[in-house]
């Protein structure tokens, strides 16, 4: 039986001579493709010391390093579930995470060792807690380290089917409750081969890897796709948009947010020359603005790549690369589209009542494919809601396809906020203002932002005769969660409009406040 495990399939396609560069940091460390290897093969039989029956968690709350990235290889060697979680995460978001996956195993920065190893030991009413909890920093020490050191780089890739979870990505929920999406290695393994073919990977391409490795993004679409075409990653610890011109002279792909490209094109440095090495350029995560793509184009003489995908589906619909036989030979790059769905993906746009509308018209989009995945984790009833009848995903995102087949994603049903290529959903910062002292309730609007692309403004209505402080509001909201979700702004506020059915009306507040961080 072939084996479906991902790293099997990621390492069948390492170059014959594994001895040459596949990573190199920003540092100065070079890693060689036998390096990947090897230290995966250590941390896999770290991993498997610690007893837990196949299909355990790892969750992992790390700083960005290669060594973090292999610990993901080895999880999948090994037969678990990785987990990654965002390093901006909180005490009482990681507390949340921990006791709804259960891991078995916990790697976190050395920082923060004792409140994590604190939660992960503690366990719950039906979770013993974690067996083994170590550190790992992104300057190459912790525990997990100095403990795999001891172990063989010797390791038999555990056999899975294709079917079997790889990991669980968390997406915040609408309702304030994180939900964990399941992906499976033949999830992931379908996505990066058909990638591979679509986007023209060859031999001789090296990527600029500049993004986090705790979502989508950086960990699955940039890693693998370098991974499974033996390409190098020039690998940078932290976004540093000077530097990241320099390496194009190096390099032939580099993915980003489109808050990456922002901060590249207010670089001088920036210019057709230095982009002249580059092959392609790709941007997902957020809207990419269209005055984004044309001054990149302007600029650099590069179209922009823009992509659509999500926690759930890895990567579902990419404007094209070259040609794309299916709609035509149609090659061009839109702006204000994310392209056509991919080989093997089918799309469509339905209105409220589930039926399919006709070129044009705008309503919910739903897709189907070997990349979407099964379902979220311990929650049938939120995973039956969230598919039809037929088989299809629910994205929650709502767009259209025009004549041309090319997707436009036009809003998001769920209110939700892309800030800076993260996932930010109000209700969940709403419920964290609505239990302060004082506040009667809070409405979170997403509005646009030059360097984010969209941010959160938060209207905070006080109790009668409650003199509320916005700035402390801010203060302890960052105390309780991750960086990225605290809103910029917060107005205090009499009053919210609303409907005749008593509902917030957010699209008026949107546009109300929709210039407070954009010039007119």
């Amino acid at each position: 039986m072939k084996n479906a495990n991902l790293y099997a399939i990621l390492r069948a396609e390492f170059p014959s001579e594994l001895d040459s560069l596949a990573v190199e940091t920003d540092t100065g460390l070079r890693y060689s493709w036998r390096d990947l290897d090897r230290a995966s093969a250590m941390l896999a039989n770290l991993l498997e010391k610690s007893g837990a029956p196949r299909g355990s968690r790892v969750a992992v709350q790390v700083e960005k390093s290669v060594e973090a990235m292999c610990l993901y290889l080895a999880t999948l060697r090994a037969g678990y579930v990785f987990l990654p979680l965002n390093t901006a995460y909180q005490q009482g978001e990681i507390a949340y995470f921990l006791g709804n996956a259960e891991p078995a195993i916990v790697v976190c920065s050395g920082k923060n060792f004792g409140w994590v190893s604190k939660i992960a030991f503690s366990g719950t009413e039906t979770w013993p807690g974690a067996a083994a909890v170590y550190t790992l920093n992104d300057d190459r020490t912790g525990s997990l380290l100095d403990r795999a050191a001891h172990c063989s780089d010797v390791h038999s890739i555990h056999v899975n089917e294709s079917s079997d979870m790889a990991a669980i990505l968390y997406t915040s929920g609408t309702t304030g409750r994180s939900k964990g999406a399941m992906l499976s290695h033949g999830n992931m393994a379908s996505n990066a081969i058909t990638l591979k073919s679509y986007w023209g990977w060859k031999a001789g391409d090296v990527l600029i890897h500049a993004l986090p490795i705790f979502h989508v993004h950086g960990l699955f679409v940039a890693i693998h796709g370098a991974l499974i075409n033996g390409s190098a990653m020039l690998w940078m610890g932290k976004f540093d948009p000077a530097a990241a011109v320099a390496l194009m002279r190096r390099a032939t792909v580099f993915m980003g947010v489109p808050t990456l490209y922002v901060r590249m094109l207010a670089e001088p440095s920036l210019t057709a020359e230095a982009a002249k090495p580059m092959r392609l350029f790709i941007a997902g995560s957020a809207p990419l603005l269209k005055e984004t793509f044309d001054a990149w184009r302007e600029r650099t003489g590069h179209t922009i790549l823009e992509r659509y995908g999500m926690s759930e589906t890895v990567m579902l619909t990419s404007n094209p690369y070259a040609a794309d036989s299916r709609y035509e030979g149609q090659s061009e790059r839109r702006a204000a589209t994310v392209g056509f769905p991919l080989p093997g993906v089918a799309l469509r746009v339905c209105g409220d009542d589930g039926a399919e509308l006709p070129v044009g018209h705008i309503g919910g989009i739903q897709v189907k494919g070997p990349n979407v995945f099964a379902g979220y984790w311990r929650m049938p009833e939120k995973t039956a809601e969230e598919f039809t009848a037929d088989g299809f995903f629910k994205t929650g995102d709502v767009g259209k396809v025009d004549e041309r087949g090319y997707v436009s994603i036009v809003g998001r049903s769920k209110d939700l906020i892309i800030s800076g290529g993260y996932n930010v959903y109000p209700a969940e910062i709403e419920s964290a203002i609505n239990d302060l002292p004082g506040v009667e309730e809070s409405a979170l609007i997403g509005v646009p932002h030059p360097d984010f692309g969209e941010v959160g403004i938060a209207l905070v209505v006080p109790k009668k005769g409650v003199a509320l402080d916005s700035s402390a509001i801010l203060a302890t909201l960052k105390s309780q969660l991750a960086n990225f979700k605290i809103p910029k702004r917060c107005e205090i506020v009499h009053e919210l409009p609303r409907n005749t059915m008593g509902k917030v009306q957010k699209a008026v507040l949107r546009e109300q406040y929709k210039g407070a961080f954009v010039a007119p």
